[in-house]
Parts: structure tokens; C-alpha cells; sequence
């Protein structure tokens, strides 16, 4: 230090320094860059967090596994079963049930179901909005809103009556605008058959959330778009649109709104719509159908791809799209959204030969790069700009992840003829041949800036899978799970890494569902065999009347 600093440290320090210091310390505040900011310790946390379960000697230990006749849901260390009627906290090394509510009716059966929590830095109406909540929609068309602690009816709205019926819950925005999405109205045979004519295709009812507040209703009507609409959605502000041939539109929802709003309403007060009296979102009348498009709405983007399937992302904006085409299936387009123009290495192909395809997306870590998943291989892909043309985009590799393929598979078939003569016949194996390691889950841990794997490996009746984490920046493997429980390639399985929980939930014939609850451990003294596939004694004991299995 200069002595001129050291002698100005041992006087009074004038305001002017003083004032100085505030203002650098509110700008620095104000771009994030404040040391004791909730924020700041919580990332450093998180970086710890990733450290310990990244060291060789941290394992995960499969602690407890219960199963069920009903599908099993998993949000933020609360899983769900007995169609959202029990509760069961995953956070502690012994299974907690939450909640646990009498077995309800069909006519009380939750369709879809969204985790809501408190947005951070607003003042909210009442004390139970600063909890983490369940949104959820009943088959008779009530949307409630429940605590995720105890199961409590905090708020519920009655979308509708018999004219339709409500099935989907989606985000628009999340944590923010929610999107409820009717069944498509299909008329039956014998009306069809009678000549009554339908021309409502889904019904969409969009709202606020926390406060709950209702924003519009409106109808997809074939008269508008088309008869040959097969679904619809609203993401990011768009109203998307698909057709059956193939063709996706998109739509600026927010000025279709503005446009075609006859009138706004609020939820629980009187409204007289249409000659009804009633109370907006109370049974029997719900909610209005206040947004009536009469005309088509001014047409922002569209393109025709392969199922439908359409994507946008990366930066400068880009969409990918497989050609309209059943030979083309497998084969991806990367394209600017600004000119439609091809980016250069702009086809993506893996030529796979394997029953189920390979698949694309843009990477949800909002780095504008692309991950592209095969049986054997993940590339991960960036857009930059080609050299000397600051105009057009390259698609340029990134960094591979390759699955292990050093077993020696047997790919020759023996025969004996009648004469006794032994013959040998080379068949060729498709790529995602269950006895070689084969990519079946790809995700994305955000908290912790981890990119997960799930590969399998299926010899005969006993499948072995391990979950991996690498670096999300290069691809580095840093750390290898082993799964202990059998994996069968023909089952359905999803796979939740929640920071230091691993969650695997398998779907079996006959509905059975299974879910196997695994947690950091790191006594490596005695924890070494807890991600051994070695078999180990297992325990019972029964809670909330559910049966539960130890290790």
C-alpha cells in the first residue's frame, strides 16, 4: 500500500470519499456485483454444492423406493402419487409423507398439474401466496390451487361447463402467465351423421398467476384457421397453430388480445354476459369467452416441418425443422428465422439405423447452443458467424460426448442345416442395439451448470444404467453414478437430478409404477458399496398405509 493511502486510512475519512464509496456500491449493487447479496451466497453454495458431488469419494446411496398402482410425479423434492392425493417429501433419508388425503372420486380426478412459486420482490395479498403452491384441474373442470406442504384448497375457479372440457396446463410465461388448453371438441358420430355442423376447434383460457387473476378466454374456431388444425398452444407470447399437414403458424397472442377483446373480467366479481347472470369463475357459469376473434389475425411466421415438429432459439434467432417428408425423418434444418436462409453445416444428420430416433433441441441454458442426441453420440452445437460474412451463421461442433461401446457384441447368427452342416450369417446391428451402450436421457441441471446422461446397457433380462455429469462448458466427464436397479430398454423411465438428489421413475407393464429415491452420502468409510449393483439387504415398513423398501 502507498504511504499516501496509509496516512488517509489513519485520519477521518472525509464525506466526499465516503459518498464516493455509496454511489460505486449502489451502481455495483445494481449490476449484480454486491458480496453479501442473498444471491451472491447462494451461487457460491450452489458452487460448493457441485464440488462435493463432483469428488470421487461423494456417492449416491439409493435410500428408500416405493411403488404404486397410479403414475408417480416428481416437483422440486415433492413426489407425488395416488393422483396427487399423497405427498411424500424426498429431502430426508427417510420417506416423509406431507400430506395424505382420503382416495377421491372420478368425477375429482386432477388431469394436469403445475408447481407455482413466490416471485421474488413483490408484495402479494395474502400470507399463503409466499408458499410453494400446486396448481391443478380436475376432470369436471375446476382449476384449484393447493398448498404443496399440506394439500389445502387455497383458491378455485370453475372454468366451465359441459361445452367443453378442460385437460392441459401449460406456461406461457413461466411462473408467471399460465395457459389452460381444452381436449379437442370432436363431434360424435351420430351428431356427424345427422349433419350438426361444429366449429370450435379448442377452447383456451389464460390467466396471471399469484395473484390468480383471469386474463381472456378464447376459442380456435375452424371458420378462422382452418379445418385441418390438429392442436394449439400459446408459449413466449405466440399463439402456435399446427395443421395436419405438416404446417406450423405463429401468432402475437398479446395483439390478438388487445384486438379482439370484447370486455375484461375479474375473477369473483358479478358479470351479465350474453344474457347470463353469475359470478366469474363460480360454478355453474365460469368463465366467459371474452376474446372473439372474428378475423384472421395478422400472420408472424410460418413453416412446414415433419409432425409438426418446430423449435426457435440460439442468437441471432434460428429455427430448426425436419423436412415435410417420411424419408426425411432424422434429418434437421437449422435455419434463420430473419431470412428463412439455411445456416452453413446447417443439415444435421446421424444417419442412425435404431428404432427410436435420434433428437434435437435448443439448449435450455440459454447459450443459444444446440444439442443434438443419437444412440452412441451427443454434439453439442453452437451458432457463430462465417468468416469474412457477417450476415450468415455457421453451425460449428461445439464438443461430443460418445457412449462407451467397448463391449464385444455377438452380431453372428448360427444355423444347422438337415445335413448337419453348421452355418454362420453376419447380421447387421441397429445403433441402439440394447446390448451396447445406448444414450436414453439427456438434461440439464441449471443450479449446479451440469449436463446430465442416463446410458443403458441391456444384456438379456438385466439392464444396467448409469446417470453421468459433465461440464456443461466442455463436456468433461466429471462424475458417474451407477443405477442399481434393473433397467428394462422396453419400459418407460424418467430421471430427475435436483441438485444433491437423484429420482428415478419407472413405468411397467399393467400400470405399475415404481420410484427409487437416491441422495448424496459421503461417509465413503461405509457408504463405498451404495452404488455397488451388488444385492444388498432390504427392508419394509409401512407408512400412511403405503408400503416403503430400505436398503
Amino acid at each position: 500500500m502507498c504511504p499516501q493511502a496509509a496516512a488517509g486510512r489513519s485520519r477521518a475519512v472525509s464525506r466526499a470519499p465516503g459518498a464516493h464509496n455509496v454511489c460505486s456500491l449502489l451502481i455495483r449493487r445494481a449490476h449484480g456485483f454486491y458480496a453479501r447479496d442473498a444471491g451472491v451466497a447462494h451461487r457460491q453454495n450452489l458452487g460448493l454444492l457441485r464440488k462435493i458431488i463432483c469428488q470421487e469419494s461423494t456417492k449416491f446411496k439409493n435410500v428408500w423406493t416405493t411403488h404404486s398402482a397410479s403414475p408417480i410425479a416428481y416437483e422440486r423434492g415433492r413426489i407425488y402419487l395416488d393422483n396427487y392425493q399423497c405427498c411424500i417429501s424426498s429431502i430426508a433419508q427417510e420417506p416423509r409423507i406431507l400430506y395424505q388425503k382420503p382416495k377421491c372420486s372420478k368425477s375429482e380426478k386432477i388431469e394436469d398439474a403445475l408447481l407455482l412459486e413466490c416471485p421474488l420482490g413483490e408484495m402479494l395479498p395474502s400470507p399463503s401466496d409466499y408458499k410453494s403452491s400446486l396448481i391443478v384441474l380436475t376432470v369436471q373442470n375446476w382449476l384449484l390451487r393447493l398448498s404443496a406442504d399440506s394439500g389445502e384448497i387455497l383458491e378455485k375457479v370453475y372454468l366451465a361447463g359441459s361445452c367443453c372440457k378442460f385437460r392441459y396446463l401449460s406456461w406461457d410465461t413461466p411462473q408467471e402467465v399460465m395457459v389452460v388448453k381444452s381436449a379437442q371438441n370432436k363431434l360424435p358420430a351420430a351428431a356427424r351423421q345427422a349433419g350438426i355442423q361444429h366449429s370450435v376447434l379448442f377452447y383456451l383460457a389464460v390467466f396471471q398467476v399469484l395473484p390468480l387473476s383471469f386474463t381472456g378466454m378464447l376459442e380456435i374456431n375452424k371458420k378462422i384457421f382452418g379445418n385441418s388444425v390438429t392442436d394449439v398452444a400459446v408459449s413466449n407470447g405466440i399463439l402456435i397453430v399446427m395443421y395436419s399437414m405438416g404446417l406450423v403458424r405463429l401468432y402475437n397472442f398479446q395483439a390478438i388480445s388487445e384486438q379482439f377483446m370484447e370486455q375484461p373480467f375479474d375473477l369473483g366479481h358479478e358479470f351479465n354476459w350474453n344474457g347470463q347472470v353469475g359470478v366469474v369463475g363460480k360454478y355453474p357459469f365460469g368463465l366467459p369467452c371474452n376474446i372473439k376473434i372474428t378475423d384472421t389475425p395478422p400472420l408472424l411466421f410460418e413453416a412446414s416441418s415433419l409432425e409438426n415438429a418446430f423449435q426457435i432459439g440460439g442468437y441471432p434467432w434460428h429455427y430448426i425443422i425436419t423436412p415435410n417428408k417420411k424419408k426425411h425423418k432424422g434429418v434437421f434444418h437449422i435455419c434463420s428465422l430473419k431470412d428463412n436462409a439455411l445456416a452453413k453445416n446447417g443439415i444435421q444428420d446421424m444417419k442412425c439405423c435404431s428404432l427410436e430416433p435420434d433428437w434435437i433441441y435448443f439448449h435450455p441454458d440459454m447459450s443459444g447452443r444446440i444439442i443434438h442426441v443419437g444412440p452412441n453420440l451427443i454434439k453439442v452445437l453452437k451458432l457463430k458467424e462465417v468468416k469474412n460474412n457477417t450476415y450468415q451463421t455457421e453451425i460449428a461442433e461445439d464438443f461430443t460426448i460418445v457412449a462407451n461401446r467397448e463391449n464385444c457384441v455377438n452380431n453372428t447368427t448360427v444355423t444347422v442345416t438337415a445335413s448337419g452342416r453348421v452355418v454362420k450369417k453376419r447380421c447387421n446391428l441397429l445403433d441402439d442395439d440394447p446390448e451396447q451402450e445406448t444414450f436414453k436421457i439427456v438434461d440439464y441441471e441449471d443450479e449446479l451448470d451440469l449436463l446430465s446422461t442416463v446410458a443403458v446397457t441391456q444384456i438379456g433380462a438385466d439392464g444396467k444404467a448409469h446417470l453421468d455429469f459433465h461440464c456443461n462448458e466442455h463436456g468433461i466427464l466429471l462424475k458417474s453414478i451407477p443405477l442399481l436397479e434393473s433397467w428394462d430398454v422396453t419400459y418407460s423411465h424418467e430421471v430427475y437430478f435436483d441438485k444433491d438428489l437423484v429420482l428415478h421413475i419407472e413405468q411397467k407393464p399393467n400400470r405399475r409404477f415404481s420410484c427409487y429415491v437416491y441422495q448424496m452420502v459421503c461417509d465413503t468409510a461405509k457408504d463405498d458399496e451404495c452404488s455397488s449393483h451388488e444385492k444388498t439387504e432390504r427392508a419394509f415398513c409401512k407408512k400412511g398405509g403405503r408400503i416403503f423398501e430400505y436398503i
